[in-house]
């Protein structure tokens, strides 16, 4: 499947990391030139997308010296090896400033780097810069932090979405071929739906979360953003520490469509387009159910009290000794966390149990379940209602209305942009079973080729 080149276009738009890393190895290009054109980009697209939030050039073309030299004394560390990645702002990197979108980190670095990203250097990986992050990565539509909005590359005045944000726009515009997010209710999946590119979320405790500032602990996922499925994988198989199996299909795949509307509304055009790709992606194999419908609701209301409890334990003394520091949306979520009562919590964390469980039969009769990765298309920049049939919604609750029951089951999930509507690009989720991470990249990757 393909998609139209948005407005603002890099050099890396489209780009298949696997293509490149085979340039590399046959002396075609070098990891300075790939950098090189990773800054170019960034230095022509930034100023009207904000995806970056730091980028310090000097240190990013002393990596890839670096790691032209190795390939030179002949030390391949692999597919990643001389390839620029960006890095989300909630994610340490000792060498750039990382601020978690606050002002109450504003100009901070930390004295080492988070796991993943140590991972990611150890695999020959160029760490251009550090992407926006909606603050302490609170919100699904990456407009509110420290450094403003991030901008969509197919429309600058609408959202990319989040928290994700500038991880999204940065490879959906071409600026890096790579990108690193989190997602603890969708924050990978929505901005790569809303951006037009690859966004995959592991099951939980997959990826380390060593060095990822936390928003709910036991929602809080990291995993890769990237113009192809294989490219994902490959950065998912380094951040995870491990490579992916190979995958038989001994039998026909079984992949379920959620019945539309059991998450909340989605607009119309958008489900058709979506539900078109599902049936050219599986076929005769696509079939409807109904199953979610009786527990959609209550998966809501469990992760809500997860998250609202586990960020404000993140967050109490700084709530305490400087809330005015915070984003006002970002503080206003945080004063209703405040209300979470602790029998709230410890009743959220047995549903949790028991909806995992279900979500473990209902995949003892499905490979994948699918549904749009989002129900609408990127809203303006700092719009919070959003038109859906004949009803105005909360824009916020929509982004998240398909993604969230995914972070609050462990599940993996990927989206796939699958075209646009009105212009706009358009996500398909397929989610896996738990810990069934190499299967949903291997199938999809043999079944999604993006022109």
């Amino acid at each position: 499947m393909s998609l139209a080149k948005p407005t603002h276009v890099g050099s890396f738009f489209g780009q298949s990391v696997i293509a490149l890393a085979e340039r590399l190895r046959a002396g075609s290009l070098t990891s300075v030139e790939l950098t090189q054109a990773a800054l170019d980009s960034i230095e022509r697209l930034n100023p009207t997308l904000n995806a970056f939030v730091h980028v310090d050039a000097p240190v990013a073309l002393a990596q890839a010296r670096k790691a032209d030299e190795l390939f030179a004394q002949g030390l391949d560390l692999g597919p990643l090896h001389g390839i620029p990645v960006a890095v989300k702002d909630n994610i340490d990197t000792f060498d750039h400033v990382t601020t978690y979108g606050s002002a109450h980190f504003a100009g901070f670095k930390p004295s080492r780097d988070a796991l993943c990203v140590q991972r990611l250097r150890e695999a020959g990986a160029v760490i251009v810069g550090k992407t926006l992050t909606h603050e302490f990565a609170y919100g699904p539509t990456g407009d509110r932090s420290l450094q403003g909005a991030a901008r969509n590359p197919w429309d600058a005045s609408c959202i990319t979405g989040g928290s994700s944000a500038g991880s999204a726009a940065a490879v959906a515009s071409g600026m890096v071929p790579l990108a690193l997010g989190t997602d603890t209710g969708g924050s990978i999946r929505i901005p790569a739906a809303l951006c037009g590119v690859v966004g995959f979320k592991p099951s939980f405790a997959s990826v380390p979360l060593e060095g990822v500032f936390p928003l709910s602990s036991s929602l809080d996922h990291v995993g890769p953003i990237a113009n192809h499925v294989e490219d994902a994988r490959l950065l998912f198989e380094v951040v995870a520490g491990r490579v992916c199996a190979s995958v038989a299909n001994p039998r026909p795949l079984r992949v379920g469509w959620i019945t539309t509307g059991t998450f909340g509304p989605v607009d119309a055009e958008l489900d058709r387009q979506v539900y078109q790709a599902a049936q050219q992606l599986f076929g005769e194999a696509l079939q409807d159910t109904a199953e979610l419908e009786p527990l959609a609701a209550g998966m809501k209301d469990t992760l809500l009290v997860l998250q609202r409890a586990e960020a404000f334990d993140v967050h109490a003394e700084r709530m305490q000794d400087a809330p005015h520091k915070f984003e006002q949306e970002v503080r206003e979520r945080l004063e209703l966390s405040r209300e979470v009562r602790g029998w709230h919590y410890i009743r959220a964390q047995a549903n949790q149990v028991r909806f995992k469980a279900a979500m473990a039969r209902l995949f003892e009769h499905y490979d994948f379940l699918v549904s749009p990765s989002v129900p609408i298309t990127a809203t303006a920049v700092d719009a919070r209602e959003v038109r859906v049939g004949e009803r105005d919604i909360d824009a916020r609750a929509a982004l998240l209305s398909h993604t969230s029951a995914w972070n609050l089951t462990g599940l993996p999930a990927i989206s796939l942009p699958v075209g646009l509507v009105r212009g706009m690009p358009v996500g398909l989720q397929v989610i896996g079973a738990a810990g069934e991470d190499d299967r949903l990249l291997r199938v999809m990757a043999q079944r999604f080729v993006r022109d």
